[in-house]
Order: structure tokens, then sequence, then C-alpha cells
């Protein structure tokens, strides 16, 4: 099982749609297009989180999902998912420092993530292979969202809330995350999309770690 984890706007389903598409496993996509909560969030004033608790609902939302993939995941034997229920922690934790989710809030999702984390443990497997990380500089990462043209997520008030965001995605990666080993692919020069010199060096990136990992089990 391999997970996809990075910034927003990087590029995190397409990296799962090339892996899926070339290994011929399931892809378990983020729950984006059905979300209710996601447009809400981006869109509220202050004053409505404040009121409304989107943040909260929003992780809510994501956790919900995530589990529900990942149940479904670690029961097949290879397949791709388009973000985790391990990153979502990072999202919760960055929202619980802007405030907008409550310490209250934060042990109750908390406790939750705790207790999905534990019935994962009953699985036949247990946790990802790998965990892709799609890293690039914050200018690639406004680029990118810019392209991919969601009306919600394009807004001169959000840069600030994408750059808290990015500015602590490296240390979660490097001191949070452990639940597999982490491929770093660089995203500032690579273009899997519109290149196909940059898909297939992805692809060959992936096919060596998890080489490594096949010879190291």
């Amino acid at each position: 099982m391999i997970v996809i984890g990075g910034m927003i706007g990087l590029g995190k389903t397409s990296v799962a749609e090339i892996l899926g598409e070339h290994f011929g496993t399931s892809v378990y996509y983020e729950s984006v297009e059905d979300n209710k909560i996601l447009p809400l969030f981006y869109t509220a004033t202050e004053e409505e989180i404040q009121a409304k608790r989107y943040p909260f609902l929003l992780q809510l939302w994501f956790l919900d999902t995530r589990f529900k993939a990942i149940k479904q995941a670690l029961v097949d034997q290879n397949n791709v998912l388009d973000r985790s229920i391990y990153e979502d922690w990072y999202f919760a934790k960055r929202n619980l420092e802007l405030g907008r989710i409550s310490p209250l809030e934060m042990e109750v999702y908390e406790n939750l993530l705790h207790n999905m984390l534990e019935e994962l443990d009953e699985l036949p497997k247990k946790s990802p292979d790998l965990m892709v990380y799609l890293k690039g500089s914050f200018e690639t990462v406004l680029e990118r969202i810019g392209k991919r043209g969601r009306d919600f997520e394009i807004d001169d008030s959000l840069e600030e809330y994408y750059r808290f965001l990015w500015e602590g995605y490296d240390d979660w990666v490097n001191n949070h995350y452990e639940a597999s080993q982490v491929l770093v692919i660089d995203m500032d020069n690579m273009d899997v999309v519109n290149n196909e010199e940059d898909r297939d060096a992805l692809v060959k990136a992936v096919e060596e770690r998890l080489q490594e990992i096949r010879k190291d089990a």
C-alpha cells in the first residue's frame, strides 16, 4: 500500500492516479467533490468560523472518510491512497494553533483518531508500505492551486493560511509520521501531468524504493 502526502495543490491526486495505473491497483481518492463543508471552510469569515465551527466539522468529515478508505485499503492486497488518515492530524493541529479548533475539540478529535488507529491494528495489514511525500516551494504551491481552478480555493485572503500549512509540513513528516518509510518527490522540478519523462522518473523512484523495502522485510 502506498499513500500520497503533501501540501494542498502539489498533485497528490495526479500522482495517485499515475501510480495506480502503473501498478494496476485500486486508488482511493480524497473526498473533495462531495464534501459539503470544504467550500464553507474556505469562504467563511473568521466570525462564521468561530460560530459554525467549520474547521472542527471538516476534520471530522475527513477523518470519517479517510478511516473508511484505509480500512478497505488495508484489507486489499495492493492500492494507492490520495492522502491518508495519518496526515489528517497535521491539519487539525495547525488549525488548533490558529485558534480555529478549540483545545476541547482537539481532545475529542485525538481520542477518536486514537480509537480508529487501534482498530486498524486488528486488520491483516497494519500500515502502509510507503508514503510518497510531494514537496515543493510555496510559490509552486500557489501556482498549482491556481491552475487547479477550484473557485473556493482561489482567494488572496487564503495565502496566509496556505503559507502556515506549508511551513510546518516538513516538520510533520520528519518528526511525527511513523507509519511507513517516506520517499520525497521534488515537485518544483517535476510536472507529472504534462511531462512523460517526469512521470517515468516518478514511477522509477517509487519502484526502486519498494524494492529496497522488500529486501529489508
